[in-house]
């Protein structure tokens, strides 16, 4: 198996299946736990524990009661898309393979939800109280999207500034026109 191949493969094997494994473990310990409207905490009180069903996108962003037929076939495109940006990697960029896995491993842990039944994507996690705001219900695998998501862009961001960087290098060292 060729190189670069084969460390995006164990990049992906690596964390595709760890997300996966946590979210859904933790999905199903909050079915079971929080389940009847009870609540939990953690951290102090500082997070509280609810069962919610999530029937939209992020943040609660719903388009009716059957969302979930419109943000099934969307998260398919861009788990897609996202296989593309895979392709396209360096196997050096360690931060790109490690982001796209990431929000790859969230997108399926919450499409798993959405095709397995219609209540919509089990949160656990919040609201937590942030003063001026509470942040919504979230679970694992939203986290997983979240961070991978801010990491993929400091992977573009920081190709961005190498890209800029080689341009300057390869403008300096060509020789110049004497008049």
């Amino acid at each position: 198996m060729a190189e670069p191949v084969k460390e995006k493969i164990t990049a992906f094997a690596t964390i595709i299946p760890s997300v996966l494994v946590l979210d859904l473990i933790s999905k199903n310990w909050a079915l079971d736990t929080l389940g009847g409207g009870s609540r939990s905490e953690i951290f102090g009180g500082f997070v509280p524990l609810t069962l919610a069903y999530n029937r939209g996108a992020a943040f609660g962003i719903s388009l009716g009661d059957d969302s979930r037929w419109f943000f099934i076939p969307i998260t398919i495109l861009a788990l897609i898309l996202l296989l593309v940006l895979l392709k396209q990697a360096a196997r050096r960029d360690w931060l790109r393979l490690v982001s796209i896995s990431m929000v790859v491993a969230g997108a399926l842990g919450n499409l798993y939800d959405r095709v397995r039944w219609d209540r919509g994507v089990v949160d656990f996690i919040g609201p937590i109280d942030l003063g001026i705001m509470d942040w919504p219900i979230f679970n694992v695998a939203d986290m997983s999207i979240t961070c991978g998501a801010v990491l993929l862009a400091i992977s573009f961001w920081g190709e961005e500034r190498r890209e800029r960087a080689e341009a300057v290098v390869r403008k300096e060292g060509e020789p110049t026109a004497i008049g």
